[in-house]
Order: C-alpha cells, then sequence, then structure tokens
C-alpha cells in the first residue's frame, strides 16, 4: 500500500475516536498506532505530582443529548462528539433555555461550526453546537431535557512511546498531542505524521547518529508528566520536533525555537528552499503547544514545528469544521518528506574531536593523500578543491566545539559531502564523535 493510502486509511480510522487528555479514546488510538510502530504504552495515576500539576481523574464518556419539549432529540453526541465540553461531569435533568444559555456554546462568525471547549480541571459540564442550530432548534421558554452519561474515576493518564537507539546515547525528541477528539489537522495531522516518521527512523534504527524518543501525550498535562517521569533524560535533549497542525490546504510555515540562533531554524529553512516551498516563519512565542513544556527554564530545548495551516492562523481551528474535507492525505504525505529531510540533517549535525591535536595527521599513512605530491595549485581555487582539502578543513576545525552542520555552512560545503568524509575518518580512527 502507498503511504498516501496509508495516511487516508488511519485519518479516516482514528477521526471518529472519542479522545481528550485521560480515557479509552487514547488507548484505542494509541493501540491503532502500534500497527505502524511498536509503542510502549505507558500509564501515569491519577492524582500523581507532576511538578506544580496533579494528573486529574480519568474521563469517559458513553453518551449525550438535548432533548426539545416534545422528546425530539435536537442535539446527539453520537453524530459530533464536539457537542459536549470534553470533561463535563454527569448530569440528567430538565431546564429551560435561560438556564441552559449558560452551558450552551456556539460561534456567532462561523454559523456552520460546532465549537471544541474543554473544562479539564474545574467539574461543569456543557454543550456545543454550531450558531445556526442554536437559532433553528432553541426557543426563549422552553423547556429541555439535557443528559450526559459521563464518568470521572480515578484511574490514568495514558501515554505511548518509542526509543529508537542511534550510534549515540544522545537523543532528539518528536512529540505530538493525541488529547482533541475529531479534529482532523489540530492534533490528527500531528499524529499522523509523527507515526510515519517513527516507522521510517525504526527501519534505520542502529545506523542513525542519534538516538530518538517520541512520544504521544496529551497536550500539556501530558508533557508535563513525560517530563517529571523522565527529568534527566529529557534534561539531556538539546532539539527536539513538536509535531501538529501540518496538513491543511494553506501555506507552510514554522514556528522558530526560543533560541531564535539555534540552527535547527536555518535546517528547517534549508529544506523548504531546496523544495521550493514558499512558507511563512512564526517566531517564538510563550502560545502554542508542548514547546512550552520543553522549552521552560528547566529544560531550555530548542524545539520547532513545520505546520500547513498553524493552529490559530485558520479560521476552522478548534471546530468542527477542521474535518477530513480540510485536510488531505496528500499534505500529509508531503510533510513526511519535509519532516524527513530535516531530521536527516539533524541526525549528521554531529560535533566531533581530532585524535591527533598536535600538528597535521599524516594522511599518506592512512591511505589518505595522493599517491604523487608536489602539484601546485592556488589554495582554495575551483581545481584545489578535492576530497584532499575537504579532510584537511575537517581536521582543522573538528575540536570537539563546532558542529558538522555550521562548518558546513561555514566552509561553503554540502552537510551530506562533509558527513560522508568525516565517517571515513571515523572509520579510520582520526576523528571521534564528542561524548
Amino acid at each position: 500500500m502507498e503511504r498516501i493510502d496509508i495516511i487516508d486509511d488511519y485519518l479516516k480510522r482514528l477521526f471518529p475516536i472519542i479522545r481528550s487528555i485521560t480515557g479509552d479514546g487514547n488507548r484505542k488510538t494509541l493501540n491503532i498506532l502500534k500497527e505502524i510502530i511498536p509503542l510502549n504504552i505507558l500509564e501515569y495515576s491519577t492524582g500523581q505530582k507532576v511538578y506544580d500539576w496533579t494528573i486529574p481523574k480519568e474521563w469517559n464518556i458513553r453518551d449525550a443529548w438535548i432533548k426539545n419539549s416534545k422528546g425530539e432529540k435536537i442535539i446527539d453526541f453520537k453524530l459530533s462528539n464536539l457537542h459536549v465540553v470534553s470533561y463535563s461531569t454527569p448530569i440528567h435533568k430538565k431546564i429551560r433555555l435561560n438556564e441552559l444559555d449558560k452551558n450552551l456554546h456556539y460561534l456567532e462568525n462561523i454559523p456552520d461550526a460546532i465549537p471544541y471547549r474543554t473544562s479539564y480541571y474545574d467539574e461543569n459540564w456543557g454543550f456545543c453546537v454550531s450558531y445556526n442550530q442554536y437559532l433553528e432548534l432553541f426557543n426563549s421558554g422552553e423547556e429541555y431535557e439535557i443528559y450526559i452519561d459521563s464518568k470521572l474515576d480515578n484511574g490514568s493518564l495514558t501515554l505511548g512511546e518509542l526509543i529508537i537507539a542511534g550510534r549515540s546515547e544522545k537523543e532528539h525528541l518528536l512529540s505530538c498531542y493525541i488529547c482533541h477528539p475529531s479534529m482532523a489537522n489540530d492534533s490528527l495531522s500531528g499524529v499522523i505524521v509523527t507515526a510515519l516518521i517513527a516507522k521510517e527512523l525504526f527501519k534505520l534504527r542502529g545506523k542513525l547518529e542519534y538516538s530518538y524518543r517520541i512520544i504521544f501525550v496529551p497536550e500539556t498535562i501530558g508533557a508535563i508528566a513525560y517530563c517529571a517521569n523522565n527529568e534527566n533524560k529529557i534534561k539531556s535533549i538539546d532539539r527536539a520536533l513538536v509535531v501538529t497542525t501540518c496538513g491543511g490546504p494553506g501555506k507552510y510555515g514554522y514556528k522558530q525555537s526560543w533560541d531564535k540562533t539555534c540552527s535547527i531554524n536555518t535546517m528547517v529553512e534549508d529544506v523548504f528552499k531546496e523544495n521550493e516551498v514558499d512558507f511563512n516563519v512564526y517566531p517564538f512565542d510563550i502560545h502554542g503547544s508542548d514547546e512550552r513544556q520543553y522549552s521552560s527554564q528547566g529544560f531550555r530545548i530548542n524545539c520547532t514545528t513545520i505546520t500547513k495551516d498553524k493552529y490559530y492562523e485558520y479560521d476552522y481551528y478548534h471546530t468542527s469544521l477542521d474535518n477530513l474535507d480540510f485536510v488531505s492525505p496528500s499534505s500529509l504525505d508531503g510533510t513526511v518528506d519535509l519532516y524527513l529531510q530535516l531530521i536527516s540533517r539533524m541526525d549528521k549535525d554531529i560535533v566531533l574531536n581530532n585524535k591527533y591535536p598536535n600538528c597535521e595527521v599524516m594522511l599518506s599513512k592512512h591511505d589518505l593523500y595522493p599517491k604523487i605530491g608536489g602539484t601546485i595549485s592556488r589554495p582554495n581555487s575551483e581545481s584545489s578543491k578535492n576530497n584532499s582539502d575537504t579532510i584537511l578543513e575537517l581536521l582543522f576545525y573538528c575540536d570537539g566545539k563546532v558542529s558538522l552542520y555550521n562548518l558546513s555552512k561555514q566552509l561553503n560545503i554540502e552537510l551530506n559531502i562533509l558527513y560522508d568524509v568525516a565517517i571515513n575518518l571515523i572509520d579510520k580512527g582520526i576523528l571521534e564523535v564528542s561524548k
């Protein structure tokens, strides 16, 4: 099956699942993803303190509806799981519109859209409807029967983790969030793209320079809980990708890392330019997704996000119109390719030490020097640029401080070329990867 067909299949299978920050929908989602990659499913118990937060009770919902005074079901959770405010407490009562209005949510500016609303940390209940539904189905003074069959119990918060070992124990982090219900670009696009990236990286296990920690978490509380339970590992990570909102019909873009001078930002721009992609640049800010947690003072990881219709930036964000008609398998497929190209650069961006720092290495001893010497050409002229020059430049600059990517920019040599020469020097015992 072609990758684009796989994307289409998983979009359709995962879209209807009821997800929130906890609950059986998240477990079902992760178990489906195990068809793609060998995820390890983790459970963190209700009540666990994770920094300034506490893992909440587990929420599950079976049914919800509103009936009018004739007993007709006018709002049905089974037709759209966005109809109920996530984490709504159970309720069954008759209520007049003036009281129900306090717990009805709609968007006058997008009258066909059902908004997405949550109440994770304040026990409450509510329904979400389109503004057109509100105008058509609700009448002042009428009595309505409301029903939410939900449960809040001591349980756990569910996450997925895959660690792919590379040559080094140093890790890059990939993170996406699984907590949103039926919205295709916000959340689901990132989940599927991350799973397919992980599938490709898993094929390369043992051959990659870096190791990769790939996590599927409920947004905010999931990332916080994972950091709290894996603090030392997360603190040792320098760079991360937060994968979300990457499948829409609009323009590509990327959100810069908190330190905009970090090379991860230039790498993204290199990928866009090489693929002739017109793109937006979104400077880092304190809003957004889980880069807020990974970039916090205790961790300070440089995170970037490649987007295609970035969160906040498109009209259908956090509504029912962010559906399977809004995203396309081809958009997600293209995003997978861009991320894999970025990760290829990140993986080759190693820091090397010259094991012979005192004076020149005898290249001929290592079969690295031309058999016939004495040819004279002006240094750095086009005719003199060859493998020997690249070797000499690597040996001169690899002092355990400069990264291979930054060196490629400094020397104006393609990273792939520099990397291949570096690997040869590593194999010959002349260079070594900095610990």
